[in-house]
């Protein structure tokens, strides 16, 4: 198992939830409203109020999926979420030595 976990731009969701319904596979993901900022060295701030006061809002997605789909969902993320601009996010993956649903029994 791994964890493809990705940080984007909020006006991408729609799109890449339409895009990763579509992978065979896929078992669904987890989505939540963060805020984050550039590197320093990739942005020059004039003063310290733009220094404390540039975090941007972003959507993180987190998917727990099978290793043999992982590097799809990676792609499918980075290509639906490319700008061309800075700040279009980032796209990871992590081993799961375990994990399980929790469903109720049918029993």
């Amino acid at each position: 198992m791994m964890e493809v976990k990705a940080v984007i731009r909020p006006n991408k969701l729609a799109a890449l939830r339409a895009a990763l319904m579509e992978t065979p596979g896929f078992p669904g993901m987890t989505v939540a409203k963060v805020e984050g900022c550039s590197a320093p060295s990739k942005t020059n701030k004039a003063n310290i109020k733009d220094e404390l006061t540039d975090y941007s809002a972003k959507v993180r997605i987190e998917i727990v999926c099978n290793a043999e789909i992982a590097e799809a969902l990676m792609d499918k993320i980075v290509a639906v979420c490319q700008t061309g601009h800075m700040g279009d996010g980032v796209v990871w993956c992590t081993p799961v030595p375990r994990a399980f649903f929790i469903a109720k029994s049918s029993g």
